[in-house]
Order: structure tokens, then sequence, then C-alpha cells
């Protein structure tokens, strides 16, 4: 079984920061991949960004592409997201999870563990 949990949101302002943290724990950290995913009210769960199954390769979707990074610290087991230059559109709750395959890294239902997430909200 594997934990993770969320930690970092909270309310900003427009061209603001947050740092996202996710501690996994469990596991072998290195056994799984790593993803972010956002869901904003009355929306569907959408990918955000994510770790290839080796770590050495990160994905993000278009419209974060650079204004978040991903990263890790593998000595904490805990993975990380930076998001600068954040816009209203950015609110949503941001989750980490787990996949124990090493594809789908965009795919929800790839992902078997769940954090429980935290609220981001960004004020214009």
């Amino acid at each position: 079984q594997v934990q993770l949990v969320e930690s970092g949101g909270g309310l900003v302002q427009a061209g603001g920061s947050l740092r996202l943290s996710c501690v996994v724990s469990g596991r072998t950290f290195s056994s799984y991949g790593i993803g972010w995913f956002r869901q904003a009210p009355g929306k569907e769960r959408e990918f955000v960004a994510a770790f290839s199954w080796s770590g050495d390769n990160t994905y993000y979707r278009d419209s974060v592409k650079g204004r978040f990074t991903i990263s890790r610290d593998n000595a904490k087991n805990t993975v990380y997201l930076q998001m600068n230059s954040l816009k209203s559109e950015d609110t949503a709750v941001y989750y980490c999870a787990a996949r124990d395959r090493n594809y789908g890294y965009s795919d929800s239902r790839h992902y078997a563990y769940w954090g429980q997430g935290t609220q981001v909200t960004v004020s214009s």
C-alpha cells in the first residue's frame, strides 16, 4: 500500500507562486511514477505534470508549460510542484498520485494511489 500526502496549497494573487509537496510512504519511492492532477469545481480531473517511469523525464500539460515545474527529492520521498505566474484558471484542488506502470502518465485511470488533495485558489 502507498500513502500520499499533499501540502502547500493556499490563496495567492494572480502572478504569484506556490510550491506543493507530496510525501510518498509505504513502498519504495522509486517504484512508482508520480504525477500531479487537478480538479476545478464542475470540471473533470485533469493532468498537470508527471515524471516518467524512470524518473528521468518530465511531462506537462500545455497550459502550465514554462510556469510549473515538477521535481523530486528521493532522500525525502517527496515530489514537488513549483507553480509560478499563477492564473485564476489554475484554481483547483491539486492531487498527487502514484502509478505502478510505465505508461499512461497523463491518464488518471493508470494511477492506483491518490492523496487527499490540497486547495489552490488564485485571486484575480
